[in-house]
């Protein structure tokens, strides 16, 4: 387990990242804005970068920096790794494991056990939250197909079976999701889940933090010596980290999802921070994304009791737990991965 340290988001488009000593200095017009230590760093995700030395990029790959870059809309451009220095043995039987579509199944239904079983607690907390202002007996009813859902992964027996169980359930969920936003109706909707570009306030906020999310996942895979690029239920595709976008299935509804619906809820965004393109992407301003990312780096600081572990721990070290008992399972130190099922 290492210790969760902080991740430096860099938001101004016309910043120049640099190493000077062991600090990285942050230049906007040849002029220093910022100096951080980087032993107090895990990460550095830069949005609407200038660039970055080499230097510095080779000083974040010598201390196992992950250093990702961003498009100002927060679309992935590239991420910067160190030497991979995980066990090769581990790494072996992982991509044995990934080539063999049984045993790729086997490991993806419990990511997908894990994301449906959260998916329906959200629902149920909302229900139980919320009585009188929600539809309590339309939630109950996708609360029941959800259950159903568990028991269609339990009897599926290839990818493509499971991912339309899958599919089914996130249908599922969405159509109750606008239920949960209880604040600013009028600017926060949500009819349906849309990406690439996504279509309104709400989809925008979910891909951004999907998107932060992932990137913090694939730091964990590595950090335990596995491939971030290799998964089990997303396969392989050059330059997507399939594994990790596997693991965060299962942290989204939890994680993800209600850390969205809150931030809205409890108003700590507006819809003046968004704005509608041409083509109808929505993208959010420099500020609105600043209070996210500082939302969510407070939201990584909550602390939390494991379901399965049952130890006190940060909400930021759940993917590096996640991530080692995948590890641990791989190896043969647990018979089977045990999902993140919040209680």
């Amino acid at each position: 387990m290492r210790k969760l340290l902080n991740t430096l988001y860099v938001t101004s488009p016309d910043s120049y990242l640099s190493l000077d000593g062991e600090n990285i200095v942050i230049l906007k017009d040849d002029t220093e804005a910022a100096r951080i230590p980087l032993h107090n760093l895990e990460s550095i995700v830069a949005f609407g970068y200038t660039g970055a030395s080499p230097a510095l990029m080779g000083a974040c790959a010598k201390r196992n920096i992950s250093l990702c870059f961003m498009k100002q809309s927060g679309r992935f451009l590239a991420r910067v790794i160190g030497e991979v220095r995980g066990n090769v043995t581990l790494r072996k039987v992982q991509y044995r494991l990934s080539d063999s579509a049984e045993e790729s199944t086997k490991i993806a239904k419990n990511f997908i056990l894990g994301k449906i079983y959260n998916a329906r607690w959200v629902i149920e907390r909302a229900a139980r939250d919320y009585t009188i202002r929600l539809d309590a007996d339309k939630l109950k009813g996708v609360s029941k197909n959800l259950a159903n859902a568990l028991k269609s992964v339990e009897q599926s027996y290839d990818l493509g079976e499971l991912r339309g169980v899958e599919g089914e359930a996130a249908s599922q969920y969405f159509s109750v999701f606008d239920d949960l936003i209880l604040q600013q109706k009028e600017s926060f909707h949500f009819c349906n889940r849309n990406k690439r570009p996504p279509l309104d306030n709400v989809n925008a906020m979910l891909s951004f933090i999907y998107m932060l999310l992932a990137n913090d996942v694939a730091a964990a895979l590595e950090t335990v010596g596995l491939d971030a690029y290799v998964g089990f239920l997303h396969r392989d595709r050059p330059g997507r980290v399939s594994l990790a976008l596997d693991m965060m299935e299962e942290l989204r509804p939890v994680y993800a999802d209600r850390f969205v619906i809150s931030l809205i809820n409890k108003r700590e965004i507006n819809a003046c921070g968004f704005s509608q393109k041409e083509d109808g992407a929505v993208s959010m301003d420099d500020d609105t994304r600043k209070t996210i990312l500082k939302a969510w780096q407070t939201k990584k600081q909550e602390t939390i009791t494991h379901p399965f572990l049952q130890q006190k721990l940060e909400w930021g070290l759940v993917p590096y737990t996640q991530a080692m008992l995948l590890a641990r399972f791989i190896r043969g130190d647990l018979d089977e991965y045990p999902p993140f099922m919040w209680k």
